[in-house]
This record gives C-alpha cells, sequence and structure tokens, in this order.
C-alpha cells in the first residue's frame, strides 16, 4: 500500500468496520489501514527506529512492535455512546409489557373461573341455613330458629314504582352504567366528607348482588377488587331485570327476613305485587341498615328513611313532586303474638333438626318429642321452688330416648347456657348407679353382705356423709342409705375396671378418671346423659341415645335391624337393679320424692354439697334434676339430693303421671308389685328388711321385667 494513501486518511472518522458481519462478501480493508496508519505516524517515541524499510520493519518501525491488525477492533476513544450509529446502541430492557400480560392473564383465569364454577342462580336459592317453625309433638309452635327467605321475585311483575324505588335510593344510574358507576362514587365520597361520616355509599345495585351472594362481608381491597370483577362479569352474563330481580329476590330486610317477598309479607301481610308506593319506598328505605331501620323496631326511622326515597323518585321523574309529598307514609301489621326465637329445647334440637331437613323456601316446621303439657309442668316445678340464687336444670324422657320436657335454667332470657347438655357437675352418689350394676353383672345380689366401715385407699378415706358406720350391711341397705365407704369397697372388690365400662355402656360418654373416688361420682357428667343411663335401666337396653326428634317409622324397623344394643338381662340386671333403685327412693335417701306409684330412683350429692341430684323414673317417664350454682359455690348444708332436688322431682312427677295417661295403662305390672304395698306399710312403720322379705320382693320384680316387656314394645 502507498505511503501517501495511508496519511490521508488518518483524521477522518473511520467507517464501520464490516469485520463483525461475520458473513460479509465484500473486503474491507479499512482496519488493516487505520492501523498501519498509526503506526507509521502515531507510533510511541520508544519504539526503536530503523533507517529505511526492510522485511522487519516498515515505515521506520520494528514490525514486532506494529499494532495486530487481525486483533478485535476498537472504536476510537473520541467516539461517545451516544456518537455510535442506532444499531450499536446498547439495548433496555421493557418490563412493562410483562406486567401488563401478567395481569391480563389473571384477569382472563378468572374469568374463566366465574364462567366455569360460579352459579348465576345463587341468589335466587333458598338460604342454606333456612327458618325453623318448632313444633311440639302435638303440633303446637313453640318456637322459631333461623332467616326467612321466599320465593323469588320477578321485576317484570312487581308494580313499576316498587322497583322504581331501590333504584332511585340504590342506585340511579343503574341502567346507564356496567357493574360500577364512577360518578356514583365521586358523588358519595364528596357527601361523605362533607358530612364527616359515611353517609352514603358508592356501591351500584350490580356490586351489591355480587357481594351478598358471592363474597364475604368483610372489608378489604381484595374484597372490592372481586367485587368489581364479579359486578362487570354479571352484567355481561345477565340483563338488568334479571339483575335486579336477583337483587330483589336476596338483599336483607331486617328481622331476619331476606328477600323482597319474605318483607312484604312479614312487614305488610301481603305479596310484593300488591305493595303500595308508601310501602315499597319503606322497603327500599330498609335495606340501607335493617336491623336499625326495621319497622318493627324503629318506626320513626323507617318513616324518615321513606320520605328520603319518596324525594328520590321525584328526582329521578319516577313520580311527581306532588304524589311523593301527599303519599302517606306506611304502618307495618302488627302481630299479637310472637314466638320466642330460642328456648333451651330447641337450642338442643336445631343443629339435629337442620340435618334432618333440606333447605326450602319459607318456613320449615319440624315437629319434635316435646310434650307441651309435660313442659309446662317442668317450667311451673322449677319456678316454683324455693333455690335462692342457685340454678336448676330439669331432663324428662321416655325410655326409647325422646326427651319429652327440658329446663336448662330458670330464665333464658337471663342465661340461655344449658345446664342440662352443656354443663358438666360431679353427679355424687347418682354415679353408684354403675358400681351396684357392675356388681350385680360380677354375681352378687342386693342380699350380699358388704362392710360399711372407714377404708383407705393410696392414703384417700372416703366418709359417710352422716359419719355413722353400720358395719356389715346388704348391698340394698349400702345403696339405700348411700353409703360412701361400703360403695367404695365394693367398687374396689368388683374392679374399677369394670365400673367404668357399665358406665360407658350405659351412655356416659364424659371423661372418667379411673381414681378410687370415681365410685363416688367424682368425675363430671351431664344431667342429660346420666339421665339416659337410668332410662337404660328402666328400657333394659342400652345406650339409651337422648333425641327430640320423632323417629320416622320406615326408619325404626332398620335401625332396630342395625343398632347394635346391649341388653340388661332381666333376672340377673334389670330386676335386682329395680329392687335397689326403689329401696333408695321408699326407704333410703330419697324418700321425699317417693309417689303413691311405685317409684325407682337415686339421689346424688357432690363434694361440699355443691350439686344436688335426684334421677328416677316412674310410670313411663324418667326425669333426672340438678340443683346448683354457676360458681360451683356451695348450696348449704341443709340443701342435698334428697332435699331441695327430690322436692322438684316430685312436684313435676306427680301431676306428669295424671296427665301422661300411661303409666298405669302400659305397665300395670309394675302397680301389681308387692313392692307398691310394702312401700305404704314401709311408710307407716318403717323397719329393717330381713332377708326372707327381700327375696320376695327381688322375685316380684323380676316379675315387673318380664311384664312390661309388652311396655317396651310399645314404646
Amino acid at each position: 500500500m502507498p505511503h501517501g494513501a495511508s496519511g490521508g486518511g488518518a483524521g477522518r472518522a473511520l467507517p464501520v468496520s464490516s469485520r463483525k458481519l461475520r458473513f460479509s462478501k465484500s473486503l474491507d480493508i479499512s482496519g488493516g489501514v487505520f492501523y498501519w496508519t498509526k503506526a507509521l505516524r502515531g507510533s510511541s517515541p520508544t519504539m526503536d527506529r530503523v533507517d529505511s524499510d526492510g522485511i522487519w520493519s516498515r515505515g521506520g518501525a520494528n514490525v514486532e512492535e506494529l499494532p495486530d491488525p487481525f486483533a478485535p477492533l476498537e472504536p476510537p476513544p473520541e467516539l461517545e455512546a451516544e456518537q455510535l450509529p442506532p444499531e450499536e446502541q446498547p439495548k433496555r430492557r421493557r418490563r412493562w409489557p410483562l406486567v401488563l400480560y401478567a395481569i391480563s392473564g389473571l384477569l382472563l383465569v378468572t374469568l374463566i373461573w366465574l364462567i366455569v364454577t360460579a352459579p348465576l342462580s345463587r341468589a335466587l336459592e333458598p338460604l342454606d341455613d333456612p327458618a325453623l317453625l318448632i313444633l311440639s309433638a302435638e303440633g303446637r309452635p313453640i318456637a322459631r330458629r333461623g332467616a326467612i327467605k321466599e320465593e323469588p321475585v320477578e321485576v317484570g311483575k312487581l308494580d313499576p314504582l316498587t322497583s322504581a324505588a331501590f333504584v332511585a335510593i340504590e342506585d340511579r344510574r343503574f341502567y346507564r352504567h356496567w357493574g360500577i358507576d364512577p360518578r356514583g362514587i365521586g358523588r358519595a365520597v364528596v357527601t361523605n366528607m362533607r358530612a364527616g361520616g359515611v353517609r352514603q355509599g358508592g356501591s351500584t345495585i350490580t356490586q351489591q348482588l355480587a357481594k351478598t351472594s358471592f363474597l364475604s362481608s368483610d372489608r378489604s381491597l381484595k374484597r372490592k377488587a372481586q367485587e368489581v370483577i364479579i359486578a362487570f362479569w354479571l352484567e355481561g352474563w345477565l340483563t338488568k331485570e334479571e339483575i335486579l330481580s336477583r337483587y330483589l329476590s336476596s338483599v336483607y330486610f331486617g328481622d331476619g327476613v331476606y328477600g323482597l317477598r319474605a318483607a312484604a309479607r312479614h312487614y305488610f301481610d301481603r305479596s310484593p305485587e300488591d305493595l303500595s308506593l308508601a310501602q315499597a319506598a319503606m322497603l327500599a328505605g330498609v335495606v340501607q341498615a335493617p336491623s336499625r331501620l326495621a319497622p318493627t323496631r324503629n318506626l320513626d326511622g323507617a318513616r324518615d328513611r321513606a320520605r328520603l326515597v319518596l324525594d328520590a323518585m321525584a328526582d329521578t321523574g319516577a313520580i311527581t313532586r306532588t304524589r311523593a309529598t301527599a303519599a302517606s307514609p306506611a304502618r307495618p301489621v302488627r302481630r299479637s303474638s310472637r314466638l320466642p326465637t330460642g328456648t333451651y329445647f330447641a337450642d338442643w334440637v336445631a343443629p339435629a333438626a337442620s340435618r334432618a331437613f333440606e333447605a326450602d323456601f319459607g318456613e320449615v316446621k319440624v315437629r319434635t318429642t316435646l310434650d307441651a303439657d309435660l313442659q309446662r309442668l317442668a317450667v311451673r316445678a322449677v319456678s316454683g321452688a324455693r333455690l335462692g340464687d342457685a340454678q336448676a336444670a330439669l331432663v324428662a324422657m321416655r325410655p326409647d330416648g325422646r326427651v319429652v320436657a327440658m329446663i336448662g335454667g330458670r330464665s333464658y332470657k337471663q342465661s340461655p347456657f344449658n345446664r342440662a347438655t352443656q354443663a358438666r357437675r360431679q353427679p355424687g352418689s347418682a354415679f353408684k348407679l354403675f358400681v351396684y350394676l357392675a356388681a350385680l353383672r360380677a354375681g352378687w345380689t342386693p342380699d350380699s353382705m358388704i362392710d360399711d366401715k372407714p377404708i383407705t385407699i393410696d392414703g384417700w378415706t372416703p366418709a359417710n356423709n352422716d359419719r355413722v358406720y353400720r358395719g356389715p350391711i346388704t348391698l340394698r341397705e349400702a345403696f339405700a342409705r348411700s353409703s360412701n365407704a361400703a360403695s367404695v369397697r365394693l367398687s374396689e372388690q368388683v374392679g374399677r375396671n369394670n365400673v367404668l365400662r357399665a358406665a360407658r355402656e350405659l351412655g356416659i360418654s364424659s371423661r372418667l378418671e379411673n381414681h378410687p373416688s370415681v365410685a363416688l361420682g367424682t368425675a363430671g357428667v351431664s344431667l342429660l346423659e346420666l339421665t339416659s343411663a337410668f332410662a337404660a335401666v328402666l328400657g333394659a337396653g342400652y345406650p339409651v341415645q337422648p333425641r327430640g326428634l320423632p323417629q320416622e317409622e320406615d326408619r325404626r324397623g332398620l335401625a332396630t335391624l342395625l343398632e347394635a344394643r346391649g341388653r340388661l338381662d332381666l333376672r340377673r340386671d334389670q330386676a335386682p337393679m329395680l329392687d335397689l333403685l326403689w329401696a333408695a327412693t321408699n326407704e333410703g335417701t330419697g324418700r321425699r320424692a317417693a309417689l303413691s306409684v311405685p317409684t325407682f330412683g337415686k339421689t346424688g350429692t357432690s363434694q361440699g354439697n355443691r350439686d344436688a341430684l335426684f334421677i328416677g323414673f316412674a310410670g313411663n317417664i324418667v326425669v333426672g334434676v340438678w340443683v346448683g350454682r354457676d360458681d360451683d359455690k356451695p348450696l348449704g348444708s341443709k340443701v342435698s339430693g334428697g332435699t331441695v332436688a327430690a322436692d322438684i322431682w316430685r312436684s313435676f312427677m306427680a301431676p306428669a303421671l295424671k296427665i301422661d295417661g300411661r303409666a298405669s295403662r302400659r305397665c300395670r305390672a309394675i302397680s301389681g308389685c308387692p313392692g307398691a304395698a310394702r312401700s305404704r306399710a314401709s311408710r307407716r312403720a318403717p323397719s329393717r328388711r330381713n332377708g326372707a322379705s327381700a327375696r320376695a320382693h327381688c322375685a316380684s320384680c323380676s316379675s315387673i321385667s318380664k311384664n312390661c316387656s309388652a311396655m317396651r314394645a310399645e314404646v
């Protein structure tokens, strides 16, 4: 290459080299010219120069010190990044399209999920927990539970002013927006700022339908975003009339009433198609705050709100201003009697009733096992007792477990806690039923002898309540006198595990400690399960499941075949047990509960006189009574299972047997038992029975068990 050519191009901008283009077809030697020029004119002064060019020199410089013409081309330092051509500029990553794609994908997945899973007809379906009208066994209404929702309404069949009232006060631009109303939201924000609090909402009717039908009621940004998405989806799939119909069919109107049809019947006793202008305005106004503006609770507030609805209808042109002013306020109907929304028995039976009946519109009528007359007697017996500030509970049932009366406390209004089913209290000596039943199973008889003297087990010594120890006595006398020392000794001889097994088999499900004191009833049990255990003795079958709903006839036979129930041996178990229970009631600690008919039962008093119980049966009714304090303080030395509890039991049972009409008719064998005559004789001249008379009475009880099989079959 000529020397002059290289010097002429040293000061000009270099052309872009094509060496970076790997597949360039034309030969580009500009890079080589650059390096040769730099070597000839801009070489370092440290280079060794030669006088003339040779094979080892070029331009007076040694070829070994010249730059490599095949090395990667570096741009001149004077060329900045902004001077590079556009194709040489570094590329910046743009992330915002990825974010946009992610949001779009999320919305698409949400819409697909809504289309596939969210039912459009949810607002038209009945409530999952419908209203229950609880009836007694005779068909008398006794309680109402749950919310009421009637059949859906159709906007096309309503008076146009009825739907116009809701649109005017809840969503004026309902027919002009697509699910959300930015103008309405802005208007609500301004109104609330001026009022200094929340006075107006910005949610549309579509958003309210989305919230009530698909979402929870919590207030969060997440739920609000879901509400907007579902509102758009509803607008795309339903017409405005369908959205409004679903809204009116599901919105809450207070007093446990959902939907316009139920509200119209509840407040005005008419169908929604026949509502007047004033009535429609009042119902439309209630929606804002149903609990506060329900006409049955706040009539003045409901009328003031209805006036605002009429003014809004005039503003939207639905009615004239003159008609809005002339409309007289609506008046809800007065209901002469309102059923209680909860009682002790209703609270107990409601869960089972909800499972037994499918959801439906209106009220679901549920017939129960409660006997209205017996329930009235139970209320009178508890309310008439001298309890001071103590509480009381009562359970009455049939031998097959049908509960016919239940009292969970002295006042449901003051305390809805059900002490018959929820409380776990010490049964005291009433638990001895299982100790003596285990002994009978082990071969003992009521005439067997047991020592009534102090006993110490692991450092613990039980004491008799009267502090009297009688030495060797029969099981009958030990049970009748409720001897603690004899009962603990019997439990240890029979085997504590056998006692606990007897309690479990007869239906005691509460926790029982394997301790010597368990024989004296130191473990907490409920009154309901303890009464069920005594019912098992009367019915000779275990366990007895207490229930508040009648058993259907077609299921009764199948249940009998599939039910794994145990049977008490009539001669070995039931008859001797009846003998012991009769002795305890007629000759022992429960004498105050004895009736003119054969009476069987057992008293119970817990440690420190904190609980007093009497559990027993006569005729065809098994009754358990508990008295105690909620704070577990002692009742006093004069209160025991044989006093106040036995008095309540007798005051209920005496009239109950008279109106029951089934005791003497169904089990005449008990009335003819020699024990009844002996009971009358024992009242005239109480004496200690000898072994011969005891055996005779035990034999008669065997005949009772045999003859009562007809009663059990009839029950």
